[in-house]
């Protein structure tokens, strides 16, 4: 029988791990990379939130198993992470919670609040009454234009606009090969905290459609304070390794911003805004994937 795990919660956690051209595995109950001279590198079980699966990487039975019961996320991703094409679950979606979303999606009504809520929450303020979604999305929309149209200012950098190919990583400049990156890594630690949470990524409110439109939506709130200064610092800085600096500043934001703290109350911050009052789970319902729990580690925990 295997020994119960007692994850960190995930506020504890360092924010994520990127792994490429090797084979993810296990060895004395902690994940291993072992490359093609057989070198092994220890990821501390349970230290991380999600880890990321660039090509190159094979995935053990045992390493799955482990990630599941240690609650991390795992993600396969194409090259510098700009396209995803598959996730695992971390710890199981609770029914309450996504009867919960997936009303207040179905209700135009608390959908728009949420929507709202979302709006005053990234531009400040109260969102403009009497306004549609589709009219929230478009007055979004040219916010951010100009959003990064002034960042771009501020850090002295070169800006004709956010123009990539998620199929080539390489063929957009500079500064959109760094903001490539740096949301890359945003989505992946938004995910984990949704699923960690009890939510589906695929239920959004001003995204729709997609796999992971309410991973957009979270995103998004706390895009322009985090990964969007740090893409356009490192760019100011005409790095050699847009990507690998990219990733490295973004950790470093992460912490700096305490950004796997606030993400879930976040989360349940613009969800209250439906209007709508969550279903008791059931009695059998298993818990969340990360308990708050006292003891478990401390907040300057780094795997």
């Amino acid at each position: 029988m295997l020994p119960k795990l007692s994850p960190l919660p995930l506020k504890e956690r360092s924010s994520m791990v990127f792994l490429e051209k090797g084979r993810l595995d296990v060895l004395d109950g902690s994940f291993v990379l072992v490359d093609v001279e057989g070198v092994r590198v220890h990821v501390p079980v349970g230290g991380v939130c999600c880890i990321l699966l660039e090509p190159g990487i094979r995935v053990s039975h045992a390493a799955v198993t482990l990630a599941a019961r240690s609650g991390t996320l795992l993600v396969w991703v194409g090259e510098a992470g700009v396209r995803l094409y598959a996730a695992g679950q971390p710890g199981g979606a609770r029914s309450d919670k996504l009867l919960w979303q997936a009303s207040l999606a179905l209700d135009d009504t608390a959908r728009l609040n949420v929507v709202r809520r979302m709006f005053e929450i990234r531009f400040g303020g109260n969102a403009p009454g009497g306004r549609s979604v589709e009219q929230l999305r478009g007055m979004e929309g040219a916010r951010v234009r100009a959003m990064y149209k002034q960042m771009a200012k501020l850090y002295r950098v070169a800006w004709s606009g956010r123009r990539y190919d998620p199929g080539s990583f390489s063929s957009g400049d500079v500064p959109n090969q760094c903001l490539s990156a740096a949301t890359s890594c945003l989505y992946g630690i938004s995910e984990a905290a949704i699923l960690a949470a009890g939510y589906a990524p695929a239920i959004g409110f001003l995204h729709t459609g997609k796999p992971r439109s309410f991973v957009y939506d979270i995103a998004d709130l706390i895009k322009f304070e985090t990964v969007v200064p740090a893409a356009f610092g490192v760019a100011a800085g005409k790095p050699v390794d847009p990507e690998r600096e990219t990733r490295i500043a973004c950790r470093d934001m992460f912490r700096k911003k305490r950004v796997l703290k606030r993400i879930i109350p976040l989360i349940e911050e613009v969800l209250a805004a439906g209007g709508k009052n969550m279903p008791e789970p059931a009695p059998e319902a298993a818990g969340p994937a990360f308990e708050e729990e006292k003891g478990h580690g401390d907040d300057g925990h780094r795997g």
